[in-house]
């Protein structure tokens, strides 16, 4: 499948996304209330079947944060890009798509602990890295005056 027909595919099932030929991949964004659906339509319709989460990364815009889900289908050799904004930058949250790739698991618990993404249904949303008490490091607007590490 060509990136067009992929970006034909998705619109079929999705009309509230948004697609685009990015760089390298097919981009896609999703507004975050029908994020969780959205997954579920990419991964179970037989035309795109996108089964492997490859990659998934917190980034912090300064005005927004969000989500980018790298996925692959391995039956069909194609692979996307997701994007998604949360509503609140001063509380981020999504929900949770540990439910459709458990491998989802430990990405977001990165994303919750360094960047204060909560996610939603999440099996077991607790810090990686950091104690409780350090705030979110890789946020635009973090300080900490206490753990500095001066060069």
């Amino acid at each position: 499948m060509t990136n067009e027909e992929l970006i034909a595919e998705i619109s079929k099932i999705a009309t509230e996304a948004e697609s685009k030929q990015g760089f390298q991949y097919v981009e896609t964004f999703v507004p975050f209330a029908g994020m969780h659906s959205f997954m579920t339509r990419i991964k179970e319709d037989s035309k795109l079947a996108f089964d492997y989460l490859i990659c998934v990364t917190g980034v912090d815009h300064a005005d927004h944060m969000q989500m980018v889900y790298h996925l692959e289908s391995t039956l069909h050799k194609h692979m996307m890009v997701v994007k998604v904004k949360t509503a609140d930058r001063e509380n981020p949250a999504l929900d949770s798509v540990t439910d459709i790739w458990p491998t989802a698991e430990f990405h977001e618990r990165e994303a919750y602990d360094l960047l204060g993404i909560h996610f939603n249904n999440h099996p077991d949303l607790r810090r990686m890295f950091l104690d409780d008490n350090w705030g979110y490091p890789l946020r635009k607007d973090f300080k900490d005056d206490i753990h500095i590490v001066s060069r």
